[in-house]
Parts: structure tokens; sequence; C-alpha cells
């Protein structure tokens, strides 16, 4: 047994710590490297590929573990380790890069490489372990709830992206003018903390194991006879799982292209880069928590999700065509408010 609700609190505040720590590491990295825009980008590029690395890494193991949710504290503790450590690791790595490094290899295009894998790999180590957080929540999430996985999944990552949204605009309006960046970096260690202890007290109950009972087993080795004799439906259900993760994968591509193309455009209009970033990334996550509260209810009652999904890509293509008018016209009405 699980008791739900500190652990959907720890969901919510997992989600603040883990975009804080986006914001603030564009705003480390873009003093090291000099370019608060190219900052921006470098840190979303290492911040998902990161994630995508960590969520590889536990995919298969997430559904041998007895206690899922207890390996996600176990992330979210070394997540606020890291947060705690951040702030020395980048003044050592600046002391040791600007004194040591750069000196070595002199001028030229290859002290720009190091700047740049040197930031890299500043943030890369948190953002893997940030990438196994969301598949060890939902396997523990469908483990406790095997008769709707859907929803719940879903609601897991609502709470978690409106924690996000919140989190953005935390930290580039509140947090780092309040504490700096240090004590930014610990604000969002505390977090993870209190969202590992939280998870831990919700899934204090007996271990709900990846094992099965005898009698399932039993069932089981009675029925996977019959399915491997009906081995035409295996082809097709490979072929369509590939399909759904190209899907995955072009929506990722396009969606993030979105996000950076609207950092630019945005910065055109408000005048600040930095303040763009925060309220695009914002508005970006907070569409992403509405669009995961709006579909929590019918992903398990649909009769044909592909369908469902096809329509959305066809909403996405079509709505990120009609913005573009409404940022031109955007212009006139800033010039008013100026005037």
């Amino acid at each position: 047994m699980t008791d739900a609700r500190p652990i959907r609190i720890a969901f919510l505040v997992s989600g603040i710590a883990g975009l804080v720590y986006e914001v603030l590491w564009s705003r480390y990295l873009g003093l090291f490297v000099g370019h608060g825009a190219y900052a921006q980008i470098l840190v979303l590029a290492v911040y998902l590929g990161g994630m995508a690395v960590g969520s590889l890494a536990v995919s298969d193991v997430s559904r041998r573990l007895r206690r899922p949710l207890r390996w996600y504290a176990g992330a979210e503790v070394a997540l606020g380790v890291f947060g705690l450590a951040f702030h020395p690791l980048f003044a050592f790595a600046t002391d040791l890069s600007y004194d040591v490094l750069f000196p070595a290899i002199g001028s030229g295009s290859w002290v720009g490489s190091v700047r740049w894998a040197v930031a890299g790999i500043l943030i890369l180590p948190q953002a893997i372990v940030l990438g196994t957080t969301f598949p060890l929540m939902a396997a523990g999430l469908v483990r406790a709830d095997e008769a709707h996985p859907g929803g719940r999944v879903a609601e897991a990552y609502l709470l978690n992206t409106l924690g996000g949204a919140a989190g953005v605009l935390l930290a580039g309006f509140v947090l780092i003018g309040a504490f700096g960046l240090p004590g930014t970096s610990v604000a969002a260690a505390v977090l993870n903390l209190v969202a590992a202890g939280l998870v831990w007290l919700g899934a204090r109950g007996p271990a709900e194991t990846a094992s099965e009972s005898p009698e399932v087993e039993a069932e089981r080795s009675e029925v996977e006879p019959e399915s491997a004799q009906a081995g035409a439906t295996v082809p097709a259900g490979a072929a369509l799982s590939a399909v759904l993760l190209t899907v995955a994968f072009g929506t990722a591509l396009a969606s993030f292209a979105y996000e950076v193309g609207w950092i630019r455009m945005l910065s055109l209009l408000l005048g600040s880069a930095t303040h763009a970033f925060e309220l695009m990334l914002s508005a970006f996550i907070l569409g992403m928590a509405l669009g995961a509260g709006a579909i929590r209810r019918r992903s398990d009652a649909t009769a044909d999700p592909v369908r469902l999904l096809g329509g959305i890509q066809v909403a996405m293509g079509v709505t990120a065509l009609l913005s573009l008018p409404v940022y031109l016209a955007s212009f006139d009405v800033m010039a008013g408010l100026i005037r």
C-alpha cells in the first residue's frame, strides 16, 4: 500500500526543484561561456540528453524493482546532494579552466570547445539522475494501481509539470534575486530532500513487488504458449511500438525546436533574453501540465488512443502556425503599452 497524498506533494515539489535547476544552470553557464542565449541552448540540450540517458538506464530495471518509489526517493536524495555541491564544483571548474586548461591550450577554437565541454560536464550527471526519476515514479504508480495506469501516470506528469512551471517563475523572478545563485541551488536541493522524505513516507507500506504470486505465474504460463502460437500479432505490435517511438522522437524534436525559436522571438518582443527564457519555459511547461490534466481521465477510457494521438499532433501543428500572426500583432500591442 502507498499513501497517495505525500507522494502527490512530492511530485509537485520535485517538479519545482527540477526547473529551478534548469533556470539556475542557464545563469551559471552564461557566466562561464560568456553568452546567455547560447548557454540556454546548451542547458536545454544537456538537460534533455541527460534525462534521456537516465531514463534509458532505468527503463528495464524499474520493472524488476520491489520498491521503485523508494528508489525514486533515493534519486531525489542524489539530486539534493548534487544541488548542495553545485556551486563549489562550478567555482572549482571555473578556476581550473581559467588557471590551467585554457592557458595550456592557448588561443584558437580549442579553447571554445573545451569551454563548452566543461560547461556540459558540470550539469550532465545531475541531468542523468533527473532522467531516472520519472520512470521510477511511473513504475511505482502503475504497480500501485494497475487498473488505471494511464490516469495515474498522467496525474503524476500533471503535478510534476505544474511544479516545473512554478519553479521557472520562482527561480527567475524571486529566488535568484533574493538568495543569489548559490542560495537558489541550496533551496532547490532542500526541495529535493523534502520530496525524498515525502515519497519515503508515502511508500512506507509493504513492498509493491514486481514478482507475481504463484497463481498469477501459473495463469501466465498457461496463457503464454497460446499467445506465442498467435505470433502474427507480435510483428504488428512491434511495428506499432516502433511507429509510436518514432512519433515520440519527432514530437520532442519539434517541441524543443519551438522552444528555442520562442526564446529568440520573445527576446525580440520583451527585450530581455533572460526573462524571455523564463517566460517561454514556464508557459511551455504549464501548457504540458494542462494537456496532461485534460487527457488524464481519457487516457484509459479512449477506444483508439493512436487516433487520438494523431489528432493531437495535427492540433499542435495548426496552433503553431496560428501563433505566428498573433506574435506579429503583439509588437503593435507592446508599442501601444510603451506609449
